[in-house]
């Protein structure tokens, strides 16, 4: 097997999602470098694979990343893997990957599961053009800043959330949101207690709060787009649009807001002279 570090994605649920290619890599490597070994050790024992681990993570010691780079620099070659899914989509190894090409290590993605694109998939929402964006602040401050910056995004926005959290950020998306913004909660994906729910925000958190299972298991939450309104109102665009027709024409302020985040001078033409 070729040097190098192989970046390998593992199944989020179902261990009939693990591609051949993965348990073939998994098995000819000569270290796994695992999140937790404790957790990925029944998946290896699964698919027979009695490759050595490391457990390896941002926060590991220099031992670990020692450990690694000789087995590389000796002809070797390394797996990471994660909990599951995809290695680095809100998981551990950017550290590692950072080194990796900077040393000038062959980098090799075995691509398989990832809750982001398993969910993307079925929530009905468009995907020509999504923001994901991990687990948001767990401080309610924090969070709130967070989504009332997004509030105005053109783009369907994925999150990962923790099942602790579920409700209080529902809440903090459609105060910052709307009630009617489209939702969606995919949990447990391909678990035997998978869920998709699909309903504007204020019904989304209403059937959480009628259901405290859905308050369990791994969760991503979806939220659609923001519409040519919301975008043309967003607190961003208005703040900029305001300081601009303090010391400019209508026409030209509207221009330069316009230019500056992607919307249509009409609509903001047409706000100011309507103030």
């Amino acid at each position: 097997m070729e040097s190098g570090l192989y970046v390998v994605a593992t199944p989020i649920g179902n261990l009939g999602d693990m591609v051949p290619r993965a348990v073939e890599v998994l098995q000819s490597v000569d270290l796994i470098a695992a999140e937790d070994t404790r957790h990925s050790a029944p998946l290896l024992k699964h698919f027979d694979i009695s490759t050595p681990m490391l457990a390896y993570h941002d926060h590991s010691d220099e031992a670990a990343l020692r450990r690694i780079d000789k087995c590389i620099a000796q002809g070797g070659a390394v797996a990471l893997i994660s909990d599951a899914g995809t290695p680095l989509i809100s998981d551990p190894g950017y550290r590692l990957l950072q080194h990796a090409h900077q040393q000038g290590w062959q980098v090799v993605p075995v691509p398989g599961a990832s809750a982001v694109v398993a969910a993307l998939s079925v929530a009905g929402l468009a995907t020509d053009r999504f923001r994901f964006e991990g687990f948001l602040p767990a401080k309610q401050a924090a969070r709130r800043t967070r989504l009332q910056a997004l509030a105005a995004e053109p783009v369907t926005l994925v999150f990962y959330e923790a099942p602790h959290r579920l409700l209080e950020t529902l809440a903090d998306m459609r105060d910052c949101f709307g009630d009617e913004r489209l939702g969606v909660l995919a949990r447990e994906l391909t678990k035997a207690f998978e869920t998709i729910l699909r309903a504007p925000l204020k019904d989304l958190e209403a059937a959480v709060l009628a259901d405290s299972n859905q308050c369990r298991g791994e969760i991503v939450l979806l939220v659609e787009a923001a519409t040519p309104a919301e975008v043309a109102m967003s607190p961003e665009a208005e703040q900029l649009l305001l300081l601009l027709a303090d010391e400019l024409p209508p026409k030209k302020a509207a221009a330069i807001t316009a230019d500056v985040f992607g919307l249509r001078k009409k609509t903001l033409y047409e706000f100011l002279i309507s103030r």
